[in-house]
Order: C-alpha cells, then structure tokens, then sequence
C-alpha cells in the first residue's frame, strides 16, 4: 500500500486566529511617539545645556581666529562645575542688559590690571604676546588707563580689535567695563563646520 500524506484539520482557534487581527490602539501609539519624542527632547536640552552646544558665529569680532557663519563646538562641564576662565579661553558670554551670546578672549581674570597702549594690551604691567592677532585688525591706535579687575570680575575683547564690542568699550565713549562670572557661558574648543575648515581653538 502506498502512504496516503493527510493534512490534520486546523483547530477553531486557529481559524479564528488567522481570520482576526487584533486592532491597533490608536491612542497608545500616540502616547507612545509624545513620550519618545519628549524624552529626546528632554535629553537634547540637558545635553545642550550641561555639555556641548554647537553655536553659529554672528559678526567678524573675532576675525581671524573665528570667522562669520562658522559653527564652534562650546563645551560646558568645566565652568558650570567649578572650573574658573583662564587667561587666552576664547569664551561665549552674555552682556548686561543683552539676551544674545557673544564670543570673545578673556584677557584679564580677577585681581589683573590690564592697560592698552597704542592697541599692545598690558596685564599687570607686562606686555601680552598674542600671536592669535592679524596686524591689520589692530592698528587703529587704541590706548586705555589701566583698570583694575574686582573680585569676580572677567575683561574680554574680540580678536578683531578695530571692530569688537567688548569689555574696552562695552558701555560707548572708550570707557572700560568687566563682565561677570556668572555671563560666562561655555568654553569655545574647535571649529566643526565648514568641514573643510574644522580646526582646534586656542
């Protein structure tokens, strides 16, 4: 005798199962995108906030070390947590009474006195070697009295010194005035866009 292949009859419950889908909770889907998008949301902050943060530069204040419409990569960690500017930290800070970021070099700490005679900035009487600047940006003969920084007091200018809005000249007629600690937002490290111009910042 020849073996006959049979097929076994499905069961009700399977019949059922291929006929029916279950349906789709719509509302849980919905609950589902708002919460993932809120965390990432949520995590993009903290991270922007606490970490890095990439910023567009506005303005040719900073020429030639930053130029308009670069992106800088700005970290965080190391002035939100205890960390202090140092002398050369090009920074992004605030400004009284402005709610835009600006960056600039920080000159001067608390207890320096910085003095400008014909554009060569002085720090507690000795010349300052900046071999950041471009010549032709820093020549148009500025000179200021010495000033004397305040506990918790920063001075900063743009490497473009014949056109930077900064601590020189922050409040208009040449007259010299410090920032704050707590306008000093992030430490600017490197340039990550355009590619072809990424480089490291000091």
């Amino acid at each position: 005798m020849q073996a006959q292949d049979q097929q076994m009859p499905q069961t009700e419950t399977e019949t059922i199962n291929k006929k029916e889908k279950k349906p789709v909770n719509v509302k849980k889907e919905i609950l589902s995108w708002i919460l993932t998008l809120g965390a990432a949301v949520v995590i993009a902050l903290v991270i922007r906030h606490f970490l890095f943060e990439p910023i567009r530069v506005d303005g040719e204040s900073m020429c030639d070390t930053l130029q308009n419409n670069e992106i800088m990569l700005v970290t965080k960690p190391e002035y939100l947590f205890g960390g202090d500017p140092q002398r050369g930290d090009v920074i992004i800070c605030k400004y009284p009474g402005r709610t835009e970021n600006f960056v600039k070099r920080v000159m001067g700490v608390p207890g320096d006195v910085i003095e400008v005679r014909q554009n060569v900035v002085y720090r507690n009487g000795e010349a300052v070697d900046e071999p950041y600047l471009t010549p032709e940006r820093n020549n148009n003969g500025f000179s200021m009295e010495a000033f004397t920084l305040g506990e918790n007091e920063y001075f900063v200018m743009g490497d473009n010194r014949d056109n930077s809005h900064d601590s020189r000249n922050y409040y208009g007629y040449g007259s010299p005035s410090a920032i704050t600690r707590d306008m000093i937002i992030g430490h600017v490290r490197c340039v990550v866009f355009p590619f072809d111009a990424i480089r490291g910042i000091e």
